[in-house]
């Protein structure tokens, strides 16, 4: 095998000196921006007459701003009608021009930035963007030989680096910028580069709703498959599980019972007891009191407008009205949804959030949060019976079909890169075995459970397969979760090479997960 490929200086800050742990300061729940959890320093050597042939990952997008004008618009007509009534503290005084701030960023957000096609709420913020052209510079950095392997081929015995989406706009820009940056480092790869055609027909038996190439909204936005778009009837499709599944998943998020499960911290005392903290630093108690009555709301109404410091765009955004602030649990939970979100957009957004947000009711706010989004998203309980995650199942099972066609002896591909979103990590990590469900009678909570937004899916949040092969052919693989060498489900543990080892024979894993190789 050639040497390695020749790492520019950006390349070798980035695989020697990469944080060891997340770094945040602050909690920030599922929009946590994201650092690798370990230094590749200590990633293990392969064992001995093994090399690599092939990687393959699923990433979240990176840091984005808001989706939509709701929360922060919300917030800001209650400010408004607070300063109305001189009922703001000095701090308070504060927060309106910071709300107006961020909405102007999240209005704006990507204008002038090349790769991003429509800016405004939605888009990756530039430390999204970083994230993700970081990611793949350190790809390149843990497997250098099988990269410059792969670029000296490229003329001669191909192999493609095949890369799809959800085809939301946040996740198909994260492929492109991960994908530049990739070939920035290594330019020999550059013809190699491939976006499948989106899975066809679709919606199966009525109008084509053709989709671009590198879109696969089965794999990776399997959550929110609709009729209009993916409907499959015939059950010999591929994907009539993952879309029956996918309309499981949304009738069990409408159900009344989870949302009594999701809203049961708002019914305990601390509920009250943190909004009240977080908004007397801001309101007057008279003003705080007008909630009492049950008739005082405050919702995402009004228009504006924004233009760039180019001035070469002007938007103008109108509310939809239908984000309310009923209650002063609702107002201090709009407010954190700020504060996580601008914590990924400190480049656009220079406010200090933090200052309205102090650090013991974000820790509560992120239980919170954790708190819904483990019944919604996450393992939830067992008696869920796998309904929150068995529509990614046909995502795992497309890792375990690339590595089988290694196997057969098919090495047309040498990368699969996909990217997708936390509706779709989070329940991924379920699927793999890597999170479990809580018995019924137990509540979610921080105390009984290790499980956290934070660590499970923040933004840029990825899972990678390095597969080595030794001489005889065998195939052994090595999991890497948000860049932690990570043993897979425990029931995996005598496909280990040895005891204790990150490195799986391929052929155990596949019967420890229950995998048939397709004949």
């Amino acid at each position: 095998m050639p040497p390695p490929l020749p790492l520019s200086s950006m390349l070798l800050t980035l695989a020697c000196c990469a944080s060891p742990a997340l770094a945040f300061d602050g909690y920030y729940q599922t929009k946590t921006p994201y650092a690798p959890q370990q230094d590749p320093a200590t990633y293990a050597a392969p064992p001995a007459g093994f090399l690599p042939i092939y990687a393959q990952l699923v990433a979240r997008h990176g840091s984005r701003g808001l989706t939509g004008m709701k929360s922060d618009a919300a917030l800001y007509a209650m400010w408004q009608q607070a300063a109305a009534q001189d009922a703001l503290t000095p701090l308070g005084r504060e927060l309106g021009p910071d709300i107006l701030a961020l909405m102007q960023a999240n209005a704006l957000l990507g204008h002038g930035v090349a790769g991003i096609e429509k800016p405004g709420y939605g888009n990756l913020s530039q430390k999204g963007i970083e994230e993700h052209r970081q990611l793949a510079a350190r790809l390149l950095a843990r497997l250098p030989a099988l990269f410059a392997q792969v670029g000296q081929d490229a003329a001669t015995a191909p192999r493609q680096l095949v890369t799809i989406h959800s085809g939301v706009d946040r996740a198909r820009d994260s492929a492109r910028f991960f994908t530049q940056s990739l070939l920035e480092h290594a330019p020999a790869l550059a013809p190699l580069l491939y976006l499948p055609p989106a899975p066809a027909p679709s919606p199966q038996g009525r109008t084509p709703a053709p989709q671009p190439d590198g879109v696969n909204r089965f794999l990776l936005y399997a959550h929110k498959l609709a009729p209009q778009t993916d409907f499959v009837a015939d059950r010999a499709n591929p994907y009539y599980a993952t879309y029956a599944a996918s309309q499981a998943y949304q009738r069990y998020i409408g159900t009344k019972r989870l949302h009594a499960q999701m809203d049961a911290p708002a019914r305990q005392p601390a509920a009250a007891a943190h909004a009240r903290h977080v908004l007397e630093r801001l309101f007057t108690p008279a003003f705080l009191a007008q909630f009492n009555g049950g008739t005082t709301s405050y919702a995402d109404t009004g228009s504006y407008t924004f233009t760039s410091a180019d001035g070469k765009l002007t938007r103008t955004m109108t509310g939809s009205g239908k984000t309310v602030i009923r209650s002063l649990n609702a107002a201090a939970t709009k407010l954190y949804e700020l504060y996580a979100i601008a914590a990924g957009m400190r480049h656009e957004v220079p406010a200090d959030f933090s200052r309205y947000m102090p650090a013991e009711d974000a820790r509560y706010y992120a239980s919170v949060a954790d708190h819904e989004d483990f019944y919604q998203k996450g393992p939830a309980t067992t008696a869920s019976a796998g309904v929150t995650w068995r529509f990614a199942l046909a995502l795992r099972e497309d890792f375990f079909k690339e590595v089988d066609a290694l196997a057969a002896g098919d090495l047309r591909h040498a990368a699969k890169l996909r990217f997708t979103h936390a509706e779709m990590i989070i329940p991924l990590a379920s699927a793999m075995g890597l999170q479990q469900a809580l018995p019924p009678e137990i509540s979610y909570s921080h105390a009984d459970s290790p499980w956290r937004g934070q660590t499970v899916s923040p933004l840029a949040a990825n899972m990678q397969w390095d597969v080595y092969r030794n001489g005889e052919g065998q195939l052994i693989v090595r999991l890497l979760y948000n860049e932690r060498e990570t043993p897979f489900q425990p029931s995996c543990d005598g496909a280990r090479i040895a005891p204790g080892s990150v490195f799986y024979d391929y052929t155990g894993l596949k019967a420890c997960y229950g995998h048939a190789a397709a004949q």
